[in-house]
Formats: structure tokens, sequence, C-alpha cells
């Protein structure tokens, strides 16, 4: 999966199978709704982005969906949660087997996401990026409707560029921290780390997304980042200027996306623990599995805007329909973790509008007040209590504070 330089530096490996499923016949694999089954595993990022973005889109009915379990050997990532150690479609153990039959005699790396063609059990692209997109923009006709517009062509210029420096410095760039061999290496990767996500929590200080009003692909890849940080990141991987729950304006977002379905409950925080610190031997000779830390405990302000805190006022999650395309069942618990389901209306929509629930100010710029309201992270009108703007400052509006981060029109987390 990944090489290192002589200057100790991590490089990430290229792609075994990096072909396009599209829609308008410019690869040989054809967009079909049945045909393929995405292979992802919950410990990992690059698989995580996927997953999410079939959520979001509601191509639960198109693509199955099989769990890898979080750990692997030399051979592979492999399917030891599910009954009898077998992927329930594919029939395989290890997901080494569906790259061989791609591409026999294959000796690359076997990664997470893969896109399997069911028939032939044949890999048709491991090329995560590429399949990102093609979700969103291929497999059009299979979309849930309202289903978000993670590329809209009015940004997607922006999105590439911000999402380009986000995957160097930030997803991968905890990678070159965690497996830096040397310490020039580590602390250039470092650097890099902590300047993009001050750069980042800046942005965000004035905006609820990325880029524009709406959830984008671009907060899918920041995202899958900063659910991991504290688990693992910020110690494994010695990425610990700070925790997430110390960056007020990363963590209030990072919240209002995990209550956002799709995003949470795409999440099994043991399995990531159990990979990280389970497989990474060279950074974690023992093989010991930290307990902590613990998303319901912690300090009492921690505790009160914890994970756990955000999911618990999420709607329930839809019942599993027979048949849905769901994860495999057995160990993988596809009802708890990944809902077959598409959710109904109500549930896409964020509980509470911008003076609901109790205001707790999580981070401030000038004269705008980031704030947590329920589980969604929101500007609002300022109560006589909240004094996070800056003296002799006002906002808009009737000294109110500047922007809006409550959920869109009619409810929508779009």
């Amino acid at each position: 999966m990944a090489t290192e330089q002589d200057s100790g530096e991590f490089v990430r490996g290229p792609l075994g199978v990096a072909e396009r499923i599209t829609a308008d016949g410019s690869s040989p694999w054809p967009v079909a709704a049945g045909r393929y089954r995405l292979v992802g595993a919950r410990a990992c990022p690059w698989a995580n982005r996927a997953i999410i973005t079939r959520r979001l889109l509601g191509l639960e009915d198109a693509i199955s969906l099989g769990i890898a379990g979080p750990l692997h050997d030399e051979r592979s990532w492999r399917f030891h949660l599910d009954p009898g150690g077998v992927d329930p479609v594919l029939g395989i153990e290890y997901l080494r087997e569906a790259y061989e039959t791609a591409v026999p005699g294959y000796d690359g790396g076997v990664t997470v996401p893969a896109m399997v063609d069911v028939g032939s059990g044949a890999v048709a692209t491991n090329s995560y990026a590429d399949l990102e997109y093609d979700l969103a923009t291929q497999w059009r006709e299979h979309h849930r409707p309202g289903a978000p517009d993670l590329w809209p062509a009015a940004h997607r210029d922006e999105i590439e560029s911000l999402g380009e420096g986000i995957f160097h410095d930030v997803n991968n760039g905890v990678y070159k921290c965690g497996f830096a061999t040397s310490q020039r290496a580590y602390e250039r990767a470092y650097r890099a780390l902590w300047e993009r996500l001050d750069a980042l929590s800046e942005r965000l200080s004035t905006r609820r997304f990325l880029v524009g009003d709406t959830i984008t692909q671009a907060d899918v890849r920041l995202w899958v980042t900063l659910v991991r940080f504290d688990a693992v990141y910020h110690g494994h991987f010695k990425a610990n200027r700070h925790k997430l729950t110390e960056l007020p304006v990363l963590w209030a977002y990072a919240r209002d996306l995990y209550g956002t379905p799709g995003f949470g409950d795409t999440i099994d925080f043991e399995q990531i623990k159990q990979h990280y610190y389970g497989v990474h031997t060279s950074v974690n000779p023992s093989g010991v599995v930290p307990l902590g830390p613990d998303p319901r405990a912690g300090s009492p302000r921690t505790a009160a805007r914890s994970w756990a805190g955000a999911r618990s006022v999420t709607a329930p999650r839809p019942a599993r329909r027979p048949g849905g395309g769901g994860g495999g069942g057995g160990a993988c618990r596809p009802s708890a973790d990944h809902p077959a389901g598409r959710p109904s209306a109500a549930r896409w929509r964020r509980p509470g509008g911008p003076d609901a629930g109790t205001h707790r100010v999580a981070a401030r710029a000038g004269a705008r007040c980031v704030t947590m309201v329920g589980d969604a992270r929101t500007n609002h009108p300022p109560p006589s209590r909240c004094r996070a703007a800056d003296r002799g400052r006002r906002g808009r509006a009737g000294g109110g504070h500047r922007g809006r981060h409550d959920a869109g029109a009619d409810g929508e987390p779009w």
C-alpha cells in the first residue's frame, strides 16, 4: 500500500485496478443497478468516503455493500465478521481473491474501497477518488429523490482545489505523521497537517459547509479524518498538537455532520481502533488496543458535546427492509451500523430550528457565534446570555451574528 523513501517520508502506493464505472460507455464497466458490490471497511477512511457517498445518494438498492473486518494479515482484508468468515454475496474469505480474479497473478496492494463485479467476482476498480466522483455523476439515474449534488458544477473547481489540499495535508497527512521514519519527515508532515487544519478551521468559522451552502464531496473527504482523529490519529499517529474536542470550530462542524444520516451511522469506533492499533505493528508492536477515548465520558463539558450526545438526539434509524442492499448480515451488524432502507423524509431533516434547545457556544469568529443547537451546528440570533461577539461590533440584521448554519429550506440539511 505504501513505501518509504530514504528521507523517511511515507509515500502512498499506486492503485492496482484504476478503472472507471460510467454511464456513457467511456469505460469497460457500465453503470448497472445490482451488478456491483462495494466492498469497504468500517475502519478505513478511504472506504468510509465511498460508503458515505453511497448512503447520501440513496444507492443502497443499486449497489450492495460488503464489509471487511478491521483485522487483516499479509494476504489482505478479510471478511472475518461475516458468518463462516466469507462474504455472503461474493463467497470469498479474502478480498485478494477478487483482485486475482481481475488480474491473474496480482501482486499489488489490496485496498478498500473496491467495486467488485458480482457476476465474475472480479474487482472492477479500487480508484477511490474516481469512484466517489462517478457515484455522484454517472449513477444519477439511480439516486434517491432529493439526493444532494455532491459535485455542483458551479463549485467543482473549488471542490477539487480544496480537496487536493485536504488529501495531501490531512487525509494522507496523518499517515505521513504516523509512518514517518525520520524526525525531519515527521515534523514536516506534522506542520503541514496543522497549518491546513488551522486554515480549514478559519474557513469554517464563517460558514456551515466547506463549499457553498450544501454538503459536497469536500465535506465528506475532510470529515472521515476528523471523526477518527481523537480515537487514533492524535495518539497512534502522533498528530497530537490538539484533540479534535479542543478545536471548537472543527469539533462543532464534525458533530453537525455526525448527526446527518450517512455520516455517523457509518462509523464504528471499536473497529477503527482495532484496525489501527492491531494491524499497524510497526507503530504499535504490542498490538494492545486502548480502551479510550470513551465518547460517553470525560469532563462535563466534553461529555455534553460528545459523539454519543450528537447521535442521541437524532431520529431513530429506519427499519431494515428484507432483501435490501445492506452490509452482509451477521456480526457486521448492518441494521445497526449501516441500515439498508432509505430513510423517511423526516429522517433527513435536522431536528430543531435555530432557536431550539440550549445554546452552547462552541467557537467564535469576530462578530459571529458558532453554537450547538441540539445536534446542529448553527449561527443564531444571540440570546441575551451570548457574549461571543467582540466588544463594540455588531453583525447584520438587528445586532445578530452574520451568516447561517441552521438547516436550509424545509429543514433539509443540504
